[in-house]
């Protein structure tokens, strides 16, 4: 890390103001994307954004992280801490200004920041706004001053509370339920965040605590290879197609370019986008400026290489197979769409990536010839499987207009055409099939029962997954078409249930069926239309009372409450155990069941694990095996 320059070159006269905080209270959502569990998290990465930011400018290299009891949570570093003197607009302290006013940070007038994500105003106001309580420390011209807010409003001045010999900032806070209405933060959610942190400002150290609970966890981040290693850890199980990995850092225009990518034999592409740090999942401007040059590119070195030709022809679609990709840009004024950040919209960033890729990745090929063929092979292939695809894509198209759209036979629809109150049920095998046409509520209720476990999706071109039946009624049935075709206007249900038996198998099928939808489907967990359902492990009867228990938690806590009453227990392992009635009362019943919505990191994270389970490399799936064996409980052989 670069060293710390005084704490004296950044002043009150440096945090720029423009607007108070009762908007961020009235819409949250307009700030941190939602009130759920996303934007839960989001404010630890808003504190966190603003101590990477100091990071980045070289004025700090540690950060920790500490999960309190109560539900709260610090994030310290050692910059050069928040400026406390008056502020010459607000006539307060810029402790104060900076916790208080919303658009009131160092960042704005461009002097202090050049390149940031976190807006400190921005990020650390909307984080005080939607705190039950929070306290700032301010450790810098050797003293430590300290301030105390609640709901985004002063409690307490800021106070002089002794000295210090150190600088930094350390922001504590507690999350206000009138704003989150479920406050429960993920460890691993914070976990992932900071790693991918870490590989991006190399040299950082970062540090996350788990105090809520004894004993306590810790967790420690240190790379030094920036985003090459975190390629490196992104392609983790996936053989290489190249021998080395692209990279390359390079400012254009006053904006710092930072790209790695290697191609995988799979068919999955991951591209990461960050601007200033910030994770960009949307993509944007960068990620366009990537595409287009990389194509241009290929295709250039390939002609030239007598490797393409007329017949022998890649598209974009081709050269995106397989690859995984990191883009990273640093630019002194980014334009995110919306306040969450998803999406980057400079214009200049696209001709600075473009620029960079058409620069240095002609000479990279010169270099490793042998990898440039590698690569172009990889896409010669992927153009002849999405032929193929195309072919049997507009085969089971044409088949549906060709039989009136007439739907599959083993689909029992339901007799609502309206999608906003149609459900479909996606079942495991005839038996449940059976129990769930009978039990269903048939005006908006759909059953499509699947026959054994669907084609694994995770390493198979579309033309192989076109030709499983299961998936076809299962395309045919949502009315969406898939890939290039799909059109979700024509969905026909706006909620697909994945209904599957409480057992190992049913577990498979249904990673099987996330991980066909996050990879066709995406667009439908995004708008929240994929549920889980949650039939009972238990029916237990004490006496002629009857109750259903979900988990074995549950199952424990009602037998300890009845004491020595005598009582039958029946484990449900199968759906088609249960009677139709059983299985309405349960399972299907809107004003009973439960109901489990898929997020995009519920669907990402099965595509993950099976990427591990099911991939070629037999190591991570050997590591996997060994650190989660000791865990598993109930096995059914």
């Amino acid at each position: 890390m670069a060293e710390k320059s005084k704490s004296s070159d950044y002043k009150a006269s440096d945090i720029y103001v423009l607007e108070g905080l009762e908007p961020v209270r009235k819409r949250p959502g307009m700030y941190i994307g939602s009130t759920g569990s996303r934007g839960l998290h989001h404010l630890i990465y808003e504190c966190c954004d603003n101590s990477i930011d100091e990071a980045v400018m070289g004025f700090a290299d540690k950060i920790e992280i500490t999960l309190l009891p109560q539900n709260r949570v610090s994030v310290a570093d050692n910059g050069r801490g928040i400026p406390v003197d008056i502020h010459p607009q607000t006539k307060k302290s810029a402790l104060e200004t900076v916790m208080t006013y919303l658009h009131a940070g160092g960042k704005f007038g461009g002097k202090v920041y050049r390149a940031t994500g976190g807006l400190h105003g921005v990020g650390v106001s909307v984080v005080c706004a939607l705190s039950k309580w929070m306290k700032a420390e301010v450790c810098r011209d050797g003293y430590k001053y300290e301030q105390e807010y609640e709901r985004g409003k002063p409690k307490t001045k800021v106070k002089k509370v002794g000295k210090c010999s150190e600088t930094g900032t350390k922001v504590t806070f507690e999350p206000d339920p009138e704003i989150f209405k479920k406050i429960e933060f993920s460890w691993k959610k914070i976990l992932n965040h900071l790693r991918e942190q870490a590989y991006l400002v190399s040299g950082l150290r970062i540090r996350l605590l788990d105090k809520r609970k004894e004993p306590e966890k810790k967790y420690n981040f240190y790379f030094e290879g920036g985003i090459k290693s975190l390629l490196e850890y992104a392609m983790e199980g996936i053989k290489k197609v190249q021998e080395n990995v692209f990279y390359t850092s390079k400012e254009v225009g006053g904006i710092k370019v930072e790209i790695a990518f290697c191609y995988g034999d799979d068919i999955e592409t991951e591209e990461l986008c960050y601007a200033n740090n910030v994770p960009t999942p949307e993509g944007g401007t960068h990620l366009t400026g990537f595409r287009s040059a990389l194509t241009r590119v290929l295709q250039n070195w390939g002609k030239q290489q007598k490797l393409l030709n007329d017949k022998e022809k890649i598209e974009g679609e081709d050269i995106r197979e397989g690859l995984h990709a990191i883009i990273s840009v640093k630019i002194p004024d980014p334009q995110f769409e919306g306040q969450t950040k998803q999406k980057l919209g400079n214009p200049e960033a696209r001709s600075a990536v473009e620029s960079v890729i058409c620069d240095v990745l002609p000479d990279f090929f010169e270099k490793n010839p042998r990898d440039g063929r590698s690569i172009i092979n990889k896409c010669l292939l992927a153009a002849k499987s999405r032929k193929a695809a195309k072919a049997a894509k507009e085969s089971v198209l044409r088949k549906g207009i060709i039989e009136g759209l007439t739907l599959p036979g083993k689909l029992t629809d339901c007799s609502s055409r309206n999608p906003e109150e149609s459900e479909l049920f996606i079942v495991e095998g005839e038996s449940a099939g059976g129990s769930s046409r009978q039990g269903r509520d048939r005006r908006f209720q759909a059953i499509l029962p699947l026959r054994g476990k669907i084609l694994n999706v995770e390493r198979v071109h579309l033309n192989k997954i076109l030709s499983s039946q299961e998936i076809k009624s299962l395309i045919i049935s949502l009315g969406t078409a898939v890939a290039d075709d799909f059109d979700i206007s024509k969905l026909r249900y706006h909620k697909i249930i994945i209904m599957t038996d409480a057992d190992v198998d049913g577990a498979h099928i249904r990673t099987l069926l996330l991980t066909l939808f996050y990879r066709y489907f995406r667009p439908l967990i995004e708008r929240g239309y994929v549920y889980i359902a949650q039939p009972p492990l238990y029916k237990i009867q004490i006496g002629k009372e009857i109750k259903y228990v979900y988990s074995d938690k549950e199952k424990d806590e009602i037998l300890k409450k009845i004491g020595n009453k005598p009582v039958l227990i029946q484990r449900y392992k199968g759906l088609g155990e249960m009677n139709p009635d059983q299985l309405w009362e349960t399972t299907m019943n809107p004003e009973n069941r439960i109901l489990k919505q898929v997020t995009i990191e519920d669907a990402k994270e099965a595509d993950r694990i099976f990427d591990i389970l099911m991939g070629k490399d037999v190591l991570p799936r050997k590591k996997f095996i060994q650190t989660y064996a000791k865990e598993v409980k109930n096995l059914d052989i």
